[in-house]
């Protein structure tokens, strides 16, 4: 009967710790969540999807201290998946109706800084905000997108030629 005492203890000990692990985390991941998706019930469905299948491994995280760091390749992960599975979702349903692609209107009328960063790609607008929102280095961001510091920095520099030309900053050089 005492070990059974015990695993309580150590359940309800490791209920407090993801909680405590929740509320130090939660407003940032879901920040960043935001700024990749736009959306901001989208952004907490995707933490705390996160949360739970961070939650699933929790016993197995070597170094406590990088669970932020694990929370955010999650997000990163988990929007990324959420733009793949609605780009196939929007392929099947333009092959059902047989039209083309809606076109986009003109970028040039109204565009705010925060409407130009969410028309960027994914993978740029991924890269922008890991480096001006979460303030990561360069081998950070690599290594949360999996991809090669090179990749990030051209990325980087691609996302903020984008938004100079279409918030016409001069980005056309």
């Amino acid at each position: 009967m005492g070990s059974a005492v015990g695993s309580i203890d150590d359940s309800a000990e490791a209920r407090r710790s993801l909680a405590t692990l929740y509320e130090r985390h939660a407003d940032d991941a879901i920040g960043l969540a935001y700024l990749l998706t736009g959306d901001r019930v989208l952004a907490e469905d995707l933490v705390q999807d996160a949360f739970v299948r961070i939650t699933a491994r929790f016993v197995h995280l070597r170094d406590p201290d990088a669970f932020g760091a694990y929370l955010r390749r999650s997000v990163v992960n988990l929007a990324n998946s959420h733009f793949r599975r609605r780009r196939v979702e929007r392929r099947h349903l333009q092959g059902l109706s047989g039209s083309e692609p809606t076109v986009e209107p003109d970028l040039a009328v109204g565009l705010t800084l925060r409407d130009a960063i969410f028309r960027l790609p994914v993978r740029q607008r991924t890269a922008l905000v890991l480096r001006f929102y979460e303030d990561l280095p360069e081998r950070e961001i690599a290594a949360v997108m999996r991809c090669r510091t090179g990749a990030v920095k051209q990325l980087v520099f691609r996302a903020m030629q984008t938004l100079r030309r279409d918030l016409g900053e001069g980005g056309e050089r």
